[in-house]
């Protein structure tokens, strides 16, 4: 066993379409040019003008008191944990959410926090699941600190939490005594595709970000954002973790571009996973979920084949995809166009007809 990425293999076909992940997009040429150009100064002494310039518009997006500019959305996680819970807290999420299932055991390697996993369909616990398993602050169990919520919520599709929800679960865990934080890794293809404004999708949660390295096509970032107190703290464990990124001005102006000119066209990659989906759907024994985004989940089993070797074959033709949770996942992003969609709609098909 390797924890090491290996590195492509050399005898494999040039990938041609990539819907492995919208982690997989390369800057545009326009996105580069605004990157070469940034103001930069040193982040440790809070001194880069670019990156400081994205902190408050970050803050002002999701109508928090201020943001901090972090290496990954896992780092934003991480962070809001650490600088919120004690060793032996317990934290409430959903049993497939990122910080659970994704994130190497991190929260509790670190932070000795207890994460308790709430089931529900699409990657979402109900308000009656989450006030179900909250207990009286006792000597006998863990003192319960924070719930978090995931949106999109990968695992489950990328599935859009409903408002009403998060509203009625951030109400119930500030009644409870609960911090209440926002994994927001998709948080703009839900703001999209829903038309609520970041601020108000975001508004009964203390800590929420934003990742700039999916949908919006940054090479690298996001942004965690809550109160000044909070963020404070965040700056405490992100030195611990590695300090500053000194002239992050260089990447912080990447994703300035990303806010400017990539949030509206996610509504182009959630119209390709909805052809993508519904291509899929006519093909007799192969199970579709609806996507909601830009994430299209689908088994092949019913119709011949089972997902590995679909996503085998497809790779032999130069399309990557990924198998997740037991599913193959499709991610949709501005890299990948319709053409893209009928080619790989093409290709399935032909898999399907010799399988």
């Amino acid at each position: 066993m390797s924890y090491t990425p290996p590195p492509p293999d050399p005898n494999a076909p040039p990938v041609r379409i990539n819907l492995l992940s919208d982690t997989q997009t390369r800057p545009t040429p326009a996105m580069r040019e605004a990157m070469a150009r940034a103001e930069v100064g040193d982040e440790q002494t809070g001194d880069d003008p670019t990156t400081n310039a994205l902190n408050e518009r970050v803050a002002a997006l999701l109508g928090k008191e201020a943001a901090v500019f972090l290496p990954s959305g896992t780092m934003c996680n991480v962070t809001a944990t650490l600088a919120t819970c004690r060793p032996g807290d317990e934290i409430i999420a959903h049993r497939t959410a990122h910080i659970l299932s994704r994130e190497g055991g991190t929260h509790a390697a670190l932070g000795g926090f207890q994460i308790t996993p709430l089931d529900g369909d699409g990657g979402q616990f109900s308000l009656a699941a989450f006030r179900a398993a909250l207990h009286p602050r006792s000597r006998y169990e863990p003192p319960q600190t924070m719930v978090s919520v995931e949106q999109t919520a990968n695992i489950g599709g990328g599935t859009i939490w409903p408002q009403a929800t998060l509203d009625a679960i951030a109400a119930a865990g500030k009644a409870a005594g609960l911090a209440t934080h926002m994994d927001g890794a998709r948080l703009m293809n839900a703001v999209v595709a829903t038309g609520i404004v970041a601020r108000e999708m975001v508004a009964g949660w203390d800590s929420a970000w934003i990742d700039f390295s999916k949908g919006l096509g940054a090479p690298v970032g996001a942004s965690l954002a809550g109160s000044r107190a909070f963020i404070d703290e965040v700056w405490r464990w992100k030195q611990r973790l590695g300090g500053s990124m000194r002239q992050s001005g260089v990447i912080a102006a990447a994703c300035n571009y990303a806010l400017d000119h990539h949030v509206e066209r996610l509504a182009e990659d959630h119209a390709n996973a909805r052809a993508l989906a519904a291509g899929l759907a006519q093909l007799a024994g192969v199970e579709v979920q609806e996507p909601q985004t830009n994430l299209v989940f689908f088994r092949p089993d019913g119709a011949g084949i089972p997902g590995p070797e679909m996503v085998s074959r497809l790779r032999a033709r130069g399309v990557m995809l990924a198998m997740m949770d037991g599913r193959i996942r499709a991610c949709t992003h501005l890299d990948v166009s319709r053409t893209m969609i009928d080619e790989t709609l093409d290709l399935v098909r032909e898999i399907l007809r010799k399988a």
